[in-house]
């Protein structure tokens, strides 16, 4: 037996159609809203306002031609190499998780034997984006890791 295709067979279709086009795109706003706070800078005028300072910055820390890699050791400290600071350098690191879903940590670092860089506190075993900021009397040098 055939049955005739009436406007609530049509009705029903369209409802459960987009029923899931919406519920679909509420679990996906729900995923986007959790996971994500969003925020670069605070203050997105005052940002562009010190954007050419910034870049002035970036090229003076560029000038100076040091290089550093991390590690992350087996303990959780993280290890700096840097080429190009004498033995005076001191290092700070912020750490940062991409997302935002933990705090940002500071990292301070002493000096290995070998000449790298030691964290004295550990990080957790995720992924970090690591600001380090190197100086030596009135040079500054800064960069952005990921570890």
């Amino acid at each position: 037996m055939i049955r005739n295709f009436t406007g609530w067979h049509m009705t029903g279709i369209l409802v459960a159609f987009f029923g899931v086009v919406v519920g679909v795109n509420l679990l996906m706003a729900s995923f986007a809203t959790s996971t994500f706070g969003g925020i670069q800078v605070a203050n997105s005028y005052v940002a562009s306002q010190k954007f050419n300072t910034w870049l002035d910055q970036a090229e003076q820390s560029a000038a100076l031609g040091w290089q550093a890699r991390a590690v992350r050791e087996a303990d959780g400290r993280v290890r700096v190499v840097a080429s190009g600071p004498g033995a005076g350098a001191r290092l700070v690191a912020t750490a940062r998780h991409p997302v935002g879903r933990a705090p940002d940590r500071v990292l301070e670092f002493e000096r290995a034997a070998d000449g790298s860089f030691i964290s004295r506190g550990n990080l957790a075993a995720e992924r970090w984006i690591l600001r380090l900021e190197l100086s030596e009397g009135a040079k500054l040098w800064r960069q952005e890791v990921r570890l």
